[in-house]
């Protein structure tokens, strides 16, 4: 199977399985998060001229993201629909904002809270408020839902759980980062990608 053959169907047929309603259950513990991501491992191999490279150089060189990167920004996507209010505010989760921190982060800074259980602490209005705290105006202070995941991950476009899942995200966000040679390079296509489009979403909403 081709690369192009293999993106249209892992995306049309496989991945949405793999991501529904992952907001609700996302997993913490490291066993289920790589369960989870070897469906996407195998399913790369299908690939045959990229079977005998190693997982992350496969993605890069399909430029596909991790699963774990993609309910990362899942997450994000959500609580950006949630304090815009794209969502019934009847149903959708409470997100308290946080009004005495204006030093970093952006202006829809949210309050963190303390837990004494995982259960509790690994819930979405629970985990995502210090990924969410850390990311700037300019990404979180936008007019759609594409434009936001555009600038998100022009802002995460160094980040190494992108294409390594046992990765985290680290710092916050775009800082110098030393690539090898095929990571810079998909690192300088991603960011000539997201901007062209990005200028183009700019043109529709105007």
């Amino acid at each position: 199977m081709d690369c192009k053959t293999f993106i249209l169907l892992y995306k049309a047929l496989v991945r949405p399985h793999l991501e529904y309603a992952n907001s609700v259950w996302s997993p913490y513990r490291k066993s289920d998060i790589e369960q989870v991501e070897k469906v996407q491992k195998r399913a790369t191999k299908f690939v045959v001229s990229l079977r005998n490279l190693p997982y992350k150089e496969r993605l890069m060189r399909l430029n596909l993201h991790t699963l774990k990167y993609r309910r990362l920004r899942g997450d994000m996507t959500e609580v950006i629909k949630i304090i815009h209010h794209k969502y019934d505010n009847t149903v959708a989760p409470s997100l308290f904002h946080n009004s005495k921190s204006v030093i970093r982060g952006n202006k829809f800074k949210l309050q963190n809270q303390t837990f004494n259980y995982n259960f509790r602490k690994y819930f979405f209005t629970a985990r995502i408020v210090n990924i969410w705290n850390t990311l700037p105006n300019h990404v979180v202070d936008v007019l759609s839902v594409d434009l936001f995941k555009l600038r998100l991950d022009k802002f995460w476009a160094v980040q190494y759980i992108m294409f390594d899942w046992t990765a985290d995200l680290t710092g916050t966000g775009n800082s110098r980062v030393y690539y090898t040679d095929i990571e810079a390079r998909c690192a300088c296509i991603r960011s000539s990608t997201l901007l062209i489009a990005e200028h183009r979403i700019n043109a529709n909403l105007q």
